[in-house]
């Protein structure tokens, strides 16, 4: 299985301490150059995290494919899905909601870094997924607070 994955998915991930889970969950993990440069190359939170782990997972992406997009797609999203089209991958990690949205329009399987988090709490990796929720919720990372309570809901961690 290859995971092809975004910034703000990754970000989120390292500030959690969730980097570790995706290659047991989903095997082979890469993110395409432009993504590495806009988390290990800025003063991004987790950053110095991020330029360790992608350092052998970074590839160069052929830009000549074709994905549809939007006016604000950015860099990293237009890379990553042009390398899940390259590479024939099976799921993307996105947390955008509308880079999400984009990646649909282009038959792309997206997972977000919650929904790691479940993955993981089910396939034992986990004993809980509070904590990591924790962590983001007191980083710069935005979660809706309503979100938080159906992921938990999910897990079944709500009290």
């Amino acid at each position: 299985m290859i995971l092809i994955a975004d910034s703000s998915a990754l970000i989120a991930l390292a500030i959690c301490g969730g980097l570790e889970l995706l290659e047991p969950l989903y095997g082979e993990v890469l993110a395409p150059e432009a993504v590495y440069h806009e988390v290990a190359e800025s003063d991004k939170l987790g950053s110095e995290i991020l330029r360790d782990y992608l350092s052998q997972r970074t590839r160069k992406v052929d830009t000549t494919s074709f994905v549809y997009l939007d006016a604000f797609a950015d860099p990293g999203e237009t890379e990553a899905m042009m390398l899940y089209k390259q590479l024939k991958a099976d799921k993307l990690l996105i947390d955008d909601r509308r880079g999400r949205k984009i990646a649909k329009i282009n038959n792309i399987e997206t997972i977000g870094s919650l929904g790691v988090l479940l993955a993981a709490k089910n396939a034992g990796l986990l004993a809980e997924i509070a904590s990591s929720l924790k962590k983001l919720a007191d980083s710069r990372v935005f979660i809706s607070p309503e979100l938080i309570d159906t992921v938990l809901e999910l897990a079944r961690e709500r009290p």
